[in-house]
């Protein structure tokens, strides 16, 4: 082994020496928790059930519910975010070097702590007295500051609540687009131009192809990050009404904390783990891969 060699590894051991200690003995733990029947009052009280965690997390109604509510809720999300985020991104990128206070002013949300946010768009919702509904009357689009329940009704909560996640992170995957945009070479868009290419032509065979890497990883990790969202959710409706708005993250935290099963939480803590592997895997192949093959 080579003097460079051994300095890149010195260099390298604190940060596999943290990421050990702060991710891989949790994750090994909760894997091993999984396997065990274990209550958070006596914890060192282990015993061996195999797998019948998992047969009971996956066989239970309400953890279902919550999975399919937590798919509702990231789709739902995740489209409204990229939908704007990435139209901002392509406005900023016509305006240029003019944008540079309207990207600014757009990243502002980024910077307001998820709590603070849920109770913005609490206090924006909540029942006859929220701003928003006040506001819609105003417009003359409802009659009556009553007529959308939007954090009381059980058809409409789940999306509802994902406003303030929208509003937060939005401007996330416009400044990382944005960034994406500025990378493509000009001469490819004025060849194309030059071609007779028309700007949707031009968006749709040079720009996006050469944005797969960056949608990648926007999918990937606000994917992910709404899947596991539970501040915003939980300081808004507390999964109510009728664990109407309750999602997986939720309904684990409600089976260790409430109910003090440490192993069958677990159980649903690894299946949720495998589930976004797999989520992020599909999305770089599917995504990413293409442009290096």
């Amino acid at each position: 082994m080579s003097g460079e060699d051994r300095f890149v590894l010195c260099m390298l051991a604190p940060a596999v020496a943290i990421l050990g200690v702060l991710v891989a003995y949790p994750v090994g733990l909760l894997v091993f928790d999984s396997f065990f029947k274990v209550d958070t009052i006596t914890p060192h009280i282990r015993e061996w059930v195999g797998l019948q965690n998992y047969v009971d997390a996956l066989t239970s109604k309400r953890v279902m519910e919550s999975a399919l509510r937590t798919v509702q809720y990231s789709l739902f999300a995740l489209f409204f975010e990229f939908t704007f985020g990435f139209g901002a991104a392509l406005l900023f990128s016509a305006l240029a070097g003019q944008s540079r206070w309207h990207r600014t002013i757009f990243a502002l949300p980024l910077m307001v702590p998820p709590i603070v946010a849920g109770l913005l768009w609490r206090f924006l919702l909540v029942g006859n007295i929220g701003i928003l509904n006040y506001g819609l009357v105003r417009l003359g689009l409802i009659s009556d500051p009553e007529a959308i329940a939007w954090l009381s009704s059980e058809d409409i909560v789940i999306y509802s609540v994902s406003f303030a996640d929208i509003w937060l992170t939005t401007s996330f995957v416009a400044l990382v687009s944005y960034a994406g945009l500025t990378n493509i070479p000009k001469d490819l868009l004025e060849a194309a131009r030059m071609d007779g290419a028309n700007a949707l032509k031009r968006f749709w065979h040079v720009t996006l192809p050469l944005m797969r890497p960056v949608i990648a990883v926007v999918v990937i990790v606000r994917g992910v990050d709404a899947a596991k969202t539970f501040d915003l959710i939980w300081i808004q409706t507390q999964g109510g009404p009728s664990h109407a708005s309750e999602v997986f993250s939720m309904n684990i935290y409600q089976r260790m904390v409430r109910f003090g099963d440490l192993g069958e939480a677990s159980a649903s803590g690894t299946l949720f783990l495998i589930v976004m592997m797999l989520l992020a895997a599909v999305a770089y192949w599917k995504i990413w891969r293409p442009v290096h093959a």
